[in-house]
C-alpha cells in the first residue's frame, strides 16, 4: 500500500510539474508575441526623417557592383593624391611621436587650424583666429550639418539653390526647418556656342520673393556641384544684398574653390561688404587634396556664428582623426609655401582639369548630347534627350526619365552617370529630367575608355 501510494503522488506531481511547463510555455510565447507587436509599432523610424528614406548613392553604388559599367558618375579621383600629403599620413603612422595617434582638440588639431588660418586669413583678407573662428569636422558634410543643425529652430525657412547637394535637403526637415527652393534655369543657347554653367541663372524677382521674415538662412554652392557654376561678383551681390536686408545667414558651400577654371574667378560672399558678419564658409580636403576618402573638412567664419557649430559637433563627433589631421596641416604647410605660384597644386589641378573637362565635352558631343561646360568643379552636365530613339526607356519602371536614362545606360552600355533629378526637390525634378551628370576627374585612360564605349555604342546603334 506505501508503494502505491507513493507512485500516485509521483505521478500527481509529475502531472502538475507538466501542467506549469505547458503554462510556462504558452506564456512565453504570448509574451514573445506582445513584445514583437510592440517593437513594430513603437521603434518606426522617427516621423523627422521620413522621406529620406532613399539614396541616389546607395542605389548606385549597388548598381555599378552588380553591372560594373565605368563608373563616371561618383566625383572622386582615380589618380594619385599629391605625394607629399600621403607621405606624411606614412611618416605619422610610422613616426615617433606617439601622441599623434591620440586625441587632439576637439575642434581642429592645433597644427591644422593653424595652417588654415594662414592660408584664409590671405584669401579673406583678414586675420582668423584659429582658436574661434575655425573648426575642423568629418568631412564637409559634417560641417554643412553643424551648421544647419547649429542654426536652424523648428519653423526657420532655410533657401535652397536648385539643383542642390542631395544632403541639404533632409538636413533642414529634421531639424524642423522649412526648405524654401529655388532653381537654377538654364537660358536658351546662342545658336554656333556652346552652352556654359554661367547660363544657368537665378531669376532676380524670384529669388527676392523667397525671402521673409521667417527666412534664417540661405544655401550657396559655388564652385556648383552638379551645374558646374562659379557665381559672379554680380550674383553673390545680389544674394549678399538680400541677406543683409532681411538679416539672413549665408552658408557657403566652397569646396570646390580651387578648381575654376581661366578666365573665372572665385569670389567668396564673406569678402563683400557686411558679410563676415553673417556668412559661414565650408571647405574640404577630400576636394582641395584628392582625399575624398580621409573625410575631413571645416568651416570658418565669424566667432559669435561658429560657437553654434562647435557646441553641435562637440555633441556629435566631438573629435577628428588626428594622424589624417595633421597629414593634412602638413600638405597646407607645402602649398603656403608657394601660393599663387604655377607650382601649387590648387594651380596645376585646375589647369590639368580643364584639360579633360574639354576631351569630355567633346566626346560626348561626338555622341549626341549637349554638354553643360562647367566653370568650376569637376561635374558636367549634358542634355541626352537627342539619344531617346537609341535607348529603351521602357524597360525600366523608374518615374524621372533621368532615372530610365542612366540605369538604361548602365547595364546596356556599361557607362554610368547619375541622375540630376536627385538634385531636386519633389516639385522641381523634371528640370533634371533632360540631363545626365558625369564626372571628369579620372585618369585619361579613364576617359578614353568611356569616349571608346560611347563611340562603340553610337555605331553600333547606327547600324540598327
Amino acid at each position: 500500500m506505501a508503494v502505491q501510494h507513493l507512485l500516485k503522488e509521483v505521478c500527481k506531481r509529475y502531472k502538475h510539474i507538466n501542467c506549469q511547463q505547458r503554462l510556462f510555455k504558452n506564456s512565453s510565447q504570448h509574451f514573445t508575441t506582445q513584445i514583437r507587436t510592440m517593437s513594430a509599432q513603437k521603434f518606426t523610424l522617427p516621423e523627422r526623417f521620413i522621406g529620406s528614406e532613399s539614396s541616389v548613392w546607395v542605389e548606385y553604388i549597388k548598381l555599378a557592383l552588380e553591372e560594373k559599367p565605368l563608373n563616371l558618375g561618383q566625383g572622386f579621383p582615380d589618380f594619385a593624391c599629391p605625394d607629399y600629403v600621403t607621405k606624411a599620413l606614412a611618416d605619422v603612422a610610422s613616426g615617433e611621436n606617439l601622441l599623434l595617434h591620440q586625441y587632439t582638440r576637439g575642434f581642429g588639431h592645433p597644427r591644422l587650424v593653424a595652417a588654415l588660418s594662414k592660408l584664409y586669413s590671405q584669401l579673406v583678407g583678414r586675420d582668423l583666429n584659429p582658436q574661434t573662428e575655425i573648426i575642423v569636422t568629418a568631412g564637409a558634410y559634417e560641417a554643412l550639418f553643424s551648421c544647419i543643425q547649429g542654426h536652424t529652430s523648428p519653423g526657420d525657412e532655410v533657401i535652397i539653390i536648385e539643383p542642390f547637394f542631395d544632403c541639404y535637403e533632409p538636413m533642414v526637415r529634421t531639424v524642423g526647418g522649412v526648405p524654401v527652393f529655388i532653381p537654377l534655369r538654364p537660358r536658351k543657347p546662342t545658336l554656333g556656342k556652346p552652352m556654359m554653367s554661367s547660363d544657368w541663372v537665378l531669376d532676380p524677382e524670384e529669388l527676392a520673393s523667397k525671402f521673409n521674415s521667417k527666412t534664417k538662412s540661405i544655401i550657396v554652392n559655388t564652385p556648383h556641384n552638379p551645374v558646374g557654376k562659379v557665381f559672379s561678383l554680380e550674383e553673390l551681390t545680389l544674394i549678399a544684398d538680400l541677406c543683409k536686408k532681411w538679416d539672413v545667414l549665408c552658408i557657403s558651400d566652397e569646396v570646390y574653390e580651387h578648381m575654376v577654371y581661366k578666365p573665372f574667378k572665385h569670389i567668396r560672399i564673406a569678402t563683400l561688404p557686411g558679410m563676415w558678419e553673417r556668412t559661414v564658409t565650408i571647405g574640404s580636403a577630400g576636394k582641395t587634396f584628392s582625399v575624398t576618402g580621409w573625410k575631413t573638412g571645416w568651416a570658418y567664419g565669424y566667432e559669435p556664428l561658429m560657437r553654434n557649430l562647435m557646441i553641435v559637433h562637440q555633441n556629435c563627433v566631438y573629435t577628428c582623426t588626428t594622424p589624417l589631421q595633421e597629414a593634412i596641416a602638413r600638405g597646407f604647410e607645402v602649398e603656403l609655401e608657394r601660393l599663387g605660384t604655377p607650382e601649387c597644386y590648387f594651380e596645376s589641378l585646375a589647369r590639368e582639369l580643364e584639360s579633360k573637362r574639354d576631351y569630355m565635352a567633346k566626346f560626348l558631343t561626338d555622341v549626341g548630347m549637349v554638354p553643360t561646360i562647367p566653370e568650376g568643379g569637376y561635374f558636367m552636365l549634358a542634355d541626352w534627350t537627342a539619344l531617346g530613339k537609341k535607348v529603351d526607356l521602357s524597360s525600366e519602371s523608374d518615374k524621372w526619365k533621368d532615372y530610365k536614362f542612366t540605369k538604361w545606360m548602365s547595364k546596356n552600355v556599361k557607362l554610368q552617370g547619375i541622375p540630376p533629378s536627385a538634385f531636386y526637390s519633389e516639385p522641381h525634378k523634371p528640370l533634371g529630367e533632360n540631363f545626365v551628370r558625369y564626372c571628369f576627374i579620372k585618369n585619361d585612360d579613364t576617359l578614353q575608355k568611356a569616349a571608346q564605349i560611347l563611340g562603340t555604342w553610337k555605331e553600333n546603334a547606327s547600324k540598327l
